[in-house]
């Protein structure tokens, strides 16, 4: 004798949830090419040094011409707050790189007293040839002044991509 199988009804949204938080198929290829934090990709204390060294040294560049050039006007505070790239695992090209800023700006109430703050943030992605691989990367910025350094394969830089980005 066959058995009844009632049907649970499942929202589409639950679902759609399911599916976003089934584990991704660990199979290897050109469809699923491993890419990876540049701090994890790191395989060498040289490397290490370098990667780090870079990331303090655009936090101090940007310091620098903060405020003569991005931090006038609506936001005199913007803050860089950290350059990352993402790394293919397996062959050390880069995916992409980004570097985050926030600001503020502040307004008080006059009659109730209560400050509001308007708070964005950016992602400014680098203007990288694509296919660069992360070595390159690493020796074209080092230096004291990487803000400005001509990225592999273009002659523009980090700074370029700032200006289009805030």
């Amino acid at each position: 004798m066959p058995r009844n199988h009632t049907a649970i009804p499942v929202p589409a949204t639950a679902l759609l949830l399911a599916l976003a938080l089934a584990p991704a198929s660990s199979e290897a290829g050109p469809r699923h090419p491993g890419y990876i934090e540049a701090s994890s990709y790191l395989q060498s204390d040289a490397d290490y040094e370098a990667w780090f060294t870079l990331r303090r040294q655009l936090a101090r560049n940007f310091d620098d011409i903060c405020g003569d050039t991005f931090c006038e006007g609506e936001y005199t505070n913007i803050q860089s707050m950290r350059y990352v790239c993402s790394v293919q695992r397996l062959t050390g090209r880069i995916g992409q790189c980004g570097w985050s800023f926030v600001a503020s700006e502040e307004s008080v109430d006059r009659l109730r007293g209560t400050i509001s703050a308007d708070a964005p943030a950016w992602l400014c992605p680098s203007p990288l040839v694509p296919g660069t691989r992360f070595e390159e990367l690493l020796d074209a910025l080092e230096g004291d002044e990487p803000l400005y350094a001509a990225l592999p394969g273009t002659e523009r830089t980090l700074y370029d991509g700032l200006v289009d980005c805030l």
